[in-house]
């Protein structure tokens, strides 16, 4: 088992608010975090799995068991199964509010996220705080060596791919997890999608794994119009299997490109599409440098905090970022990404640096030490700029 860094930081929401909802993609280790939190909870928690059929038929009067309860922490696991509990959460909420009740009442698990977000935005403004929990990080691993961050990147951040026996079982179990989701879960969000069709369309974006997205052009391969493939992508967005990165908003004079980014979240679910077994296999293969860069920006991602907005840069004329973090609006740091244990900053990493006026400028690359590599630009370890991020006040 993996002791993750989220959970400290739900534990500290629990003293603050109601209502916490911790989102996530099946099998990254949802329930297993709240399991843990539940243990060092007292008195000990109510956990229903709204999946069950047994848990959910507690729930025929919610607010009678909600009662019942009072005073415990009461674990909600897939509550988008449940939408219309949302606002009995809020009447449940505000009543023990008045009765003394303020804050760690419930621990929310969702799997997807903007329906999430949008059935209970209004229901419980001001009420819950949210926390994404991604997949397991270079720095959550215990084992601190090359070794262990390449067969984190070769195998991905599910619990169960990561600490499989070996790589050829780690590769079953995410052949089942991609049928799984075809074939079960995605089914249930939305309008029925074949499930051949959203196969090519996660294999096709394995093959185009950090590159900027083209609708039309995914639609005319998948034999679709370009607003149906658009809502494929949306739907893999909303159940946390891919990303989306926006490009840079700000105003710099230049013709920016305005096509977001697109990258399967999880690296083992790419190397899976891929039918990439070995970390051989994907060093000999074309897309290792786009899998590195991903792998990267997740684990980089996970580390940012309010106020902390990621971007990518690139201009018509050759400038370019692979990632850009603003805080608020005051510092911009420039990130390219290397898989390259002799980085060198590209012409238009320079070029993007002076258009944006970054105030401070890294090479990410696969090695254990940082070193300046060239005036104001230093290459850093993934994990060392993980740390950098991670704390508050960066620079």
């Amino acid at each position: 088992m993996v002791k993750r860094k989220a959970e400290a930081e739900i534990l500290e929401l629990l003293d603050e608010y109601p209502a916490v909802g911790l989102l996530g993609p099946r099998q990254v280790g949802k329930t297993t975090l709240a399991e843990t939190i539940a243990a060092s909870v007292n008195p000990k928690p109510i956990y229903l799995d709204l999946e069950s059929p047994s848990d959910h038929a507690k729930l025929k009067e919610p607010e009678d068991y909600f009662e019942l309860h009072t005073g415990k922490l009461i674990v909600l696991d897939e509550i988008q199964r449940v939408p219309e509990l949302f606002a009995v959460l809020r009447g449940v909420i505000d009543r023990r509010r008045r009765q003394g009740y303020r804050t760690g009442q419930f621990l929310i698990l969702g799997s997807a996220s903007l329906d999430l977000l949008k059935q209970s935005s209004e229901s419980l403004a001001g009420r819950i705080a949210y926390k994404e929990l991604s997949g397991i990080t270079v720095t959550e691993i215990p084992e601190k060596t090359q070794s262990a961050r390449d067969s984190l990147w070769l195998r991905g951040g599910f619990p169960d791919s990561y600490l499989a026996k070996n790589d050829a079982a780690s590769l079953r179990w995410r052949t089942n997890f991609i049928n799984t989701y075809l074939e079960r879960d995605v089914p249930q969000f939305g309008p029925r999608i074949p499930a051949t069709t959203l196969r090519r369309l996660w294999t096709m974006l394995a093959h185009s794994q950090g590159r900027q997205l083209n609708i039309a052009q995914l639609g005319a391969n998948l034999d679709v119009a370009a607003p149906t493939a658009k809502r494929y992508i949306e739907l893999l967005e909303d159940l946390l299997l891919i990303r989306t990165l926006r490009p840079w908003s700000g105003n710099v004079g230049k013709r920016l490109v305005k096509s977001p980014k697109v990258y399967i979240r999880d690296s083992g679910i790419t190397h899976a599409l891929l039918s990439l077994t070995t970390l051989d296999d994907v060093l000999g293969h074309p897309i290792v440098g786009a899998s590195w860069e991903g792998f990267a920006i997740e684990n980089l991602l996970s580390c940012l905090h309010v106020g902390m907005t990621p971007w990518f840069y690139r201009t018509a004329a050759g400038a370019e970022i692979d990632l850009v973090i603003e805080k608020n609006r005051k510092q911009l740091i420039a990130i390219e990404i290397k898989r390259s244990l002799s980085p060198t900053p590209s012409k238009g990493f320079y070029l993007g640096c002076e258009d944006i006026g970054a105030t401070q400028r890294f090479i990410v690359y696969p090695g254990n030490e940082r070193f300046p590599i060239a005036k104001n630009v230093d290459a850093i370890p993934l994990t060392e700029l993980m740390s950098v991020l991670d704390t508050k006040s960066v620079g």
